[in-house]
């Protein structure tokens, strides 16, 4: 196979893995949190990250201890379910316009929340197991730097996704609504996570 045939490849697959994950729910309430452009650049360079780890791993990342994985896992999204249900109990938060809101952290900081929360909720994700198994479909770097690379592009392009939509949904709908579903929907992940551990 050629090197762009291997990258539309993991393009396409990890594109369909990633749409109804929680990848662009995670991009998403970010987006209504903090000012949409260092989201997608930490989201990015998380990706990146856990990208050449899968690519790099291949096939042996299957072998890691899923428990502990999914227990990590569980314990992210159950504090972030705590902490964006608690947010949207705060009375004021409607009160600051949301252009304001998103200039209270500074770009550095952003990026490094969005690099946290995407790299964590990453680890064991089927779009990095699905990375490392098609890399381990064949041999040879130029395989594994195409398969990365395509991976990497579909996720972007989910995350870039979730952000237009977190703009569009926060022009329209109550921000304290939209931080209690993403905490509702962070308490289901990690509930899922916390029973896949246990099984």
């Amino acid at each position: 196979m050629t090197f762009l045939a291997d990258a539309a490849i993991a393009f396409a697959v990890i594109l369909l893995v990633e749409l109804p994950d929680k990848t662009l729910v995670a991009s998403l309430v970010l987006s209504t949190r903090y000012r949409p452009r260092p989201v997608l650049v930490g989201v990015a360079l998380a990706f990146a990250v856990q990208c050449f780890i899968a690519a790099s791993a291949g096939g042996l990342l299957t072998l890691l201890p899923r428990r502990a994985v999914e227990a990590a896992v569980a314990a992210l999204f159950a504090i972030g379910a705590a902490l964006l249900i608690r947010e949207s109990l705060d009375k004021g938060e409607d009160d600051v316009p949301l252009a304001q809101a998103r200039e209270v952290a500074s770009t550095r900081r952003i990026i490094a929340t969005s690099f946290g929360v995407l790299f964590a909720a990453e680890w064991g994700d089927a779009s990095q197991i699905a990375t490392a198994g098609l890399v381990a479909r064949h041999h040879g770097v130029e395989h594994a730097v195409a398969t990365g690379i395509g991976a990497w592009l579909a996720l972007v392009a989910v995350a870039a996704l979730a952000v237009v939509a977190g703009r569009a949904v926060v022009r329209r709908v109550p921000l304290h609504l939209v931080h209690r579903t993403a905490g509702g929907v962070f308490a289901v992940f990690a509930l899922v996570a916390a029973v896949s551990a246990a099984t």
